[in-house]
Formats: C-alpha cells, sequence, structure tokens
C-alpha cells in the first residue's frame, strides 16, 4: 500500500484506474486510457491497476466493479466512477481537480 499512497501523491492531480484483464469494458476503456495518457502524461500521474495482482490494494480501496476510475487531488480523492466513461467526462473531472490543466 505504501507504493499506492506515494503514486497518489506524486503529482498535484492522480488518475487512477482499477480494471482486470477478463472485464470487456475495461478492454473497451483501454484506448481512452491510453489517450488519455498520451495527452496529460506529463501533467498528471496516472496509473493502472489489475485488480487480480493487487487484490488487497482493490480490497482497500473498496474496488466493487471494474473499471473503476478515481482521481485525486493533493493525495485526496474527489471523484470516482465504474464501468465505461466517456473520455470527456474523465477529462473534465481531471480538469477540475487541476483548476483548468
Amino acid at each position: 500500500m505504501n507504493d499506492y499512497a506515494q503514486n497518489i501523491k506524486s503529482s498535484q492531480v492522480v488518475l487512477v484506474e482499477f480494471f482486470a484483464t477478463w472485464c470487456p469494458h475495461c478492454q473497451k476503456m483501454m484506448p481512452v486510457m491510453a489517450e488519455i495518457r498520451e495527452k496529460l502524461e506529463d501533467k498528471i500521474g496516472i496509473f493502472q491497476y489489475d485488480i487480480e495482482k493487487y487484490e488487497q490494494l482493490s480490497d482497500d480501496n473498496k474496488i466493487e466493479t471494474v473499471p473503476t476510475f478515481i482521481v485525486y487531488s493533493g493525495g485526496k480523492e474527489v471523484w470516482r466512477r465504474s464501468g465505461e466513461v466517456d473520455m470527456e467526462v474523465i477529462l473534465n473531472k481531471l480538469r477540475d481537480a487541476a483548476d483548468g490543466l
């Protein structure tokens, strides 16, 4: 968990995705996450965790559905959404958390 705690504080704004390789909704979101990474990687922290490899971390964060997206600002959770999410919704939440990004 120490790495996670450090990761969510590694940048003013951080996007975390919990996913599973077998999840069709997660697979649909992979290109979206890739595009977000391409657009914002130099401005925010982006971390992806496979719930099967990080079971305890998933439990600690109360992940019940995948994919789950969490936005942190200053190390604090400011937004969470599960399921397929439109890229613009995620980008808007990141902009809100970063005062415009």
